[in-house]
């Protein structure tokens, strides 16, 4: 059984930075792309970034481009997102999802497996 468990989530300041680590558990990952989304209140699911499993090769939604940056440790089963000078419209509940085998199909939102999610707040 596949576990995504999403951790480091909290509620920062304009300009903060977070780091949100997903463990993955119950199969190896070789050949998936793992990523980000999120939704925040009132809005669609949208996807943040991604990183493949193997190559390390990452993609990001325009909005966190250059903010943003998706990593992931194969020893540690772990992927992570790191996310410099927060903005308030980067509060959201962020899920670490993956697919199988493509990070593009990932990337419009064919998810195979999803965590729970994790609250980040970013407050003025």
């Amino acid at each position: 059984q596949v576990q995504l468990v999403e951790s480091g989530g909290g509620l920062v300041q304009i300009g903060a930075s977070l780091r949100l680590s997903c463990a993955a558990s119950g199969r190896t990952f070789t050949n998936s792309a793992m990523g980000w989304f999120r939704q925040a209140p009132g809005k669609e699911r949208e996807f943040v970034a991604s990183v493949t499993w193997n190559m390390g090769t990452t993609m990001y939604a325009d909005s966190v481009k250059g903010r943003f940056t998706a990593s992931r440790d194969r020893a540690l089963n772990t992927v992570y997102l790191q996310m410099n000078n927060l903005k308030p419209e980067d509060t959201a509940v962020y899920y670490c999802a993956a697919h199988r085998n493509s990070a593009d199909s990932l990337r419009r939102g064919m998810i195979t497996w999803l965590g729970q999610g994790t609250q980040v707040t970013v407050s003025s």
